[in-house]
This record gives structure tokens, sequence and C-alpha cells, in this order.
């Protein structure tokens, strides 16, 4: 009689830190508003403006100042657009129907284009729905004006740290990459979870900090002394990630002083200090240990460096096309895109359904219905069954919240503190996960919009029945009748990453003419391992969201999960001997690379014709006294992992 491990999963409370900056940002942003229309007699105004700061909490993601602006502002224009739209078809029948379902195309299909155009798609729709379901004030642009006065306060006080803090969040990444991967040199050699889920957060955190000092500047006209210090200091970090899995293979813990210099470092970059670096570490004496003292000093020398080269800094991933060749290369994309037609025509149908039942047939429902749909089934949010289930739970709760809100505390000015509470609560339980985020959003919508309806307590009976047809709609129309989301297509990227990771050993050991030739083959494997490990993060996401779902999807994903483990393995191994081999060991005949290679390329298609593993035991090939043996050791286990089952 226990609870599914799936919805168990999705109700146990995420370890993120909470971002306490933005819990005081909500807090103020939601209450203020609501003061002032408190104070001017119009708590109808006051209440949208809080709408309209409820998005901006939303998309208030952010590290960098820069990206805020994007990440706030640009949704806000969509949300404007959608509460236009939704507002002028207030009433309207099958007009309200028909505009809906075609604002729910156009925002399942834009959201694949990524971060800030998700959660404009978001907006629109969801500012579209209250519009055509609540009577708002009129002309038709006074909600727009004052839901984007709400997300432009968030926006103001999000900026109120600029000047005197401009480019910390970049500086403050590049630290925690510094940071994150002492701790993984410091696991080198010992358990190997440890190690694994050490190399994974360092992953992380080169991600985060090139996507930030990569979108600034993206953004800067010229050479930023400042910005080419951070890209330098991050660019060194590479050696030294490189070298980590080849200590990690001696089998033994590095000298503690040298995640001690690693640690120094990142004091160093977050400090900004300048100098000579004092470094004091133990002799290297085998071909990993030469690799790490090696990139460690030149590390050093790097982050110490007052005035880096402003002409001779790398960024390792190229520079960003212009914001004009971009938005048009992601129109065309999605415009002729599968996935993103598909997402579109689900979230159409579901949002068509649910405003029939608000617009059309002669029954007593609410634009609830609706919006629990957008909230469920946005696309590229995860498993729309596991957060049906999560919403109804999550809703289930916040409603509890709300009634006794409703039910003991008088309208009036007594609702500015209270809103105060419960809208700290948002960005403090969005870290948690998604039922926690829908506990702490049902009772601040219920309460903003008791201020334009005036149901008060009659209105918790009627959402709790109106989340719930929401969800079923959901499940039914959105997730049983289209066959890929059940018959889930991780197999598929995970066999891709396979072959990424053959292309990545042909690479690795691929003969090179000269020297020029050398420098030009060591960008391609930085190159490739980034993207590669860029991939197989993407991949982890992917079977974490399948893990939630239920029988026969998340089974496989669990069953094939151990595989995700082992191309990892693989792809560090490979890395390892590289090292190796740049410090002094015996390289590989092209004969056993090519092998390797072979191998995994079997192995890709083993995953793709395969739908469950079945567990056996595969020999490794290869010299046990060559550098990759332990490639060939981790290419078995995967390959005992892949054998065909039915």
């Amino acid at each position: 009689m226990a609870p599914p491990a799936w919805l168990l999963k999705g109700l146990r409370p995420s370890s993120a830190p909470i971002p306490w900056a933005a819990v005081a940002r909500a807090a103020v942003a939601l209450s203020a508003p609501l003061a002032v229309g408190f104070a001017l007699d119009e708590p109808e105004y006051g209440a949208l403006v809080s709408m309209g700061a409820l998005s901006g909490v939303i998309s208030d993601t952010a590290d960098a100042y820069r990206m805020r602006i994007l990440n706030i502002a640009v949704p806000q224009l969509f949300g404007a657009a959608g509460v236009a739209v939704g507002t002028l078809v207030f009433g309207h029948g099958w007009l309200a129907v028909g505009v809906l379902t075609l604002v729910a195309l156009v925002s399942g299909m834009i959201s694949s284009i990524g971060t800030v155009a998700s959660v404009s798609g978001l907006l629109l729709l969801l500012n579209a729905v209250i519009g055509a379901g609540l009577p708002l004030p009129q002309p038709w642009w006074t909600a727009p004006l004052l839901l984007s006065a709400g997300g432009l306060f968030v926006l103001a006080l999000s900026l109120l740290g600029w000047p005197l803090r401009g480019r910390l969040p970049e500086r403050t990444a590049v630290a925690a990459t510094y940071r994150a991967l002492a701790d993984s040199l410091e696991a080198a050699g010992g358990p190997g979870p440890v190690y694994e889920e050490r190399r994974q957060q360092v992953t992380q955190s080169l991600n985060q900090a090139y996507d930030l000092v990569l979108g600034r500047r993206a953004r800067v006209h010229g050479r930023s002394p400042s910005l080419v210090r951070m890209l330098a200091q991050l660019n060194v970090v590479i050696p030294l990630v490189e070298a980590a899995p080849a200590a990690h293979l001696r089998g033994r813990p590095l000298p503690p002083e040298i995640p001690a210099a690693v640690r120094d470092l990142a004091d160093a970059v977050e400090e900004g200090r300048t100098g000579t670096p004092v470094l004091e570490l133990p002799a290297p004496h085998t071909p990993a240990e030469r690799a790490v003292d090696s990139a460690l000093r030149h590390a050093a020398a790097i982050v110490y460096l007052p005035e880096p080269d402003l002409h001779n800094v790398d960024d390792r991933l190229g520079w960003p096309a212009a914001l004009r060749v971009r938005a048009r290369r992601a129109v065309r994309d999605t415009m002729f895109s599968e996935a993103s037609w598909r997402y579109g025509l689900r979230l159409a149908l579901c949002i068509g359904l649910a405003q029939s039942l608000v617009s059309v047939v002669e029954v007593e429902r609410s634009y609830w219905v609706a919006l629990t749909v957008t909230f469920v089934l946005k696309p590229d949010f995860g498993s729309v069954f596991s957060r049906a289930v999560l919403r109804a739970v999550g809703t289930a709760a916040g409603l509890v919240v709300a009634a006794a809100v409703l039910a003991e505390v008088p309208r009036g000015w007594w609702d500015v503190p209270v809103m105060m509470v419960l809208a700290a609560l948002i960005p403090a339980f969005s870290v948690k996960g998604y039922a926690f985020q829908t506990a702490a959003i049902t009772p601040v919508i219920l309460l903003l919009s008791d201020q334009l309806n005036h149901e008060g307590f009659d209105l918790i009976r009627p959402r709790l029945l109106d989340s719930l047809i929401g969800c079923a709609i959901a499940l039914v129309a959105g997730y049983v009748l289209w066959p890929e989301s059940w018959h889930t297509r991780i197999g598929d990227r995970l066999a891709d990453t396979v072959d990424d990771a053959a292309r990545y050993v042909e690479r690795a050991f691929a003969p090179v003419a000269d020297e020029a030739a050398l420098a030009a083959a060591r960008t391609a494997r930085v190159h490739a391992r980034r993207r590669i490990y860029r991939d197989l993060s993407g991949v982890r996401s992917e079977f974490q969201r399948a893990l939630t779902e239920p029988p026969p999807t998340g089974a496989r994903a669990a069953a094939w999960w151990p595989l995700v483990v082992a191309v990892e393995r693989i792809v560090d191994a490979t890395t390892a001997a590289r090292v190796r081999v740049n410090h002094g060991a015996e390289p590989p005949v092209a004969g056993e690379v090519e092998g390797i290679v072979r191998q995994l390329r079997e192995l890709a298609e083993r995953v793709r014709s395969s739908t469950t593993p079945v567990r056996v035991d595969a020999e490794p090939e290869g010299e046990q006294s060559s550098v990759l043996a332990p490639v060939h050791q981790e290419i078995a286990a995967a390959l005992a992992i892949a054998h065909p089952g039915h």
C-alpha cells in the first residue's frame, strides 16, 4: 500500500539552498502594490500590479544582472500581449476558444527555443487565460499596463545592487568552478560514487560560468579587460579538469596540498588578487601527477596575472552570433521542427478543450481549468504525468492555506502582511520541487483574483474541482493520446551520446603532422569534450524526468540508467588516457583506437535496437599494460549492460 517510488521522488524536497535575496524581493514586490491599491482605494489595480509582479518573480532566475533584464523584461512583453488578447475576447464564447487555442499553439512552439522564450511562452498563455477568464478593468489596455508595471517593479528591485555588484555574479561563478574542481580533486582516487558526483558538479559549474561570462561578452562592444581576465581564468581550468580523471584512475588520493591550492585560487579569483603566486606542491612522479602539477602551476600564473593579453584569449566555444542572426535561426528552426509542432499541437488541443468548458459549455467552470492545463502541460517542463499528479497534490495543499486565510483574515489592509508572507514562500518553495512551488503559488493567485471577482471563501471547493478537471484534461488529451509521451525516446538520445563518445575517442588519438596541427587538434578535443559533457548533462536530466514516469517509461529509464554512468566513465577514461600520453605515457597504436571506436558504435546500435538491457559478462579487450586499458574495462562494462533484451 506504499505510494509509488516516482511519486515519492516528486514529493521529496530538493536540497537546493534557499535564495534569500529572491525571497525578500518577492515579499516586497507582491505586497507593496497591494498596499498602494488600498491606499488609493483601487484594490483591483493593486491586485493586477501584484499579478504582474508574480510573473516577474517566476521569471527571476538569472544570476547575472544583464541576464535578469532579458529574463524578466522580455517575458513581460509577451505577458502584456497575452492579457490584452484575453481581455478583448472575454465573454465571446467560441471566439475566446479559438483565440486561446491559437495562443497555446504559439506558446508551445516557441518554448523549445530557449529559457527566455520558454518563460515568455508561459506568460503569453497564462495571461491570455487570465484575461479571458476574469473581469478585468476597462479599457482593454489597462490590464496590460498594470501587469507590466508589476513585472518592471520586480526588475527594478533585482537591479538595485548592479552599480555595486555589477560583475560579481560572473566572478562568483568562475570561483565556484574552482571550488567544485577542488572538491573533485579531493575525491579523486577515493570511492567511485563520490568522485562521480563531484565531477558532475564540476560540469554544471563550468557550464554555468561559461554561459554567464560568454553571455556578457556577447553584449560588450570591444574588449573589456575585466571580462577577458575572467575568461582567461576560466579557460585555464580546462587542463585541470582534464587531469582529474587521470588522477582518479591512479587509485589513491592526491596530496592534500593540491585541492588546498585550487581553493586558494578560487579565493584569489573572487577577491581579484594579483601578484606572484606561491605554490608549495609535492614533486610529481607519474604522468597523471605531472599533468595535475603542470595544469595547476599554469592556472596559478594566469589567475594572479593582472592584465592578460586582450587579443590572446580563446573562449573555447567561439563568439556567439549576432542577436539578429540568432533570432532568425531560432524562428526558422522552430517553424521546421517536428517536435515544436507536436508540442504546440498538444498544448493547443488541451487548452481548446479546457477553454470550451469555461466559455461554451453551460456549466459553471472558471479560468482555473485552463490555468491548470497551462502549468501542467508546458512541454519543456518535464514529465506531464508526474506534474499532473504533483499539481493536484500541490493545489490541494495551497487551497488549505487559502481557505484558512479567506476564512480568518478580514479583507482589506490585513491582506498586505499576509501577501508578504505568502509571496516570500514562492522563491523558497520553488527550489524545493514542483509540488512545493504549486502549493506556494496557489494561495497567492487565489487571494489576488479574489480582489477582482470577490467570491471569497466560496471559491475554494470549485477551484479544487477545476484543478482536478484541468489535470484530467492534460493527462488524457496531452499524455495518453500522444504515444511519444509514454513510449519515451531516451534510448535514442543515449545512443546518440554513445556515437559522440566514439567520435571523441577517434579525435583524442588522431595522428597530427606538425605543431600547428597539434594545437588545432587540442582545441578540437576541448570543444568535443565540453560538448559531450553538456550532452551527457542533458541526457541525465532527460533520464531523471523519465524516472518520475509510471511504468513502462520509468522502469525502462531505471534499467538504462547504469549505461548513462558507464558512458560518462568511458569519456573520463579517454580523457585520462590522453592526458597521460601528453605527459610521457606510451601512445596507443592506431588499431587499438579503431577497435574501441568500433565497439562504441556497436554499443550505440545495441542501445537503439534494445528495449531493456540484459546483464551478461564481457571480458575487456586489449593489453592490460596499454594506456587505454581503463577504457577497455569501461567499454566491457557498458557492453554487458547493453546486451540486447526483449
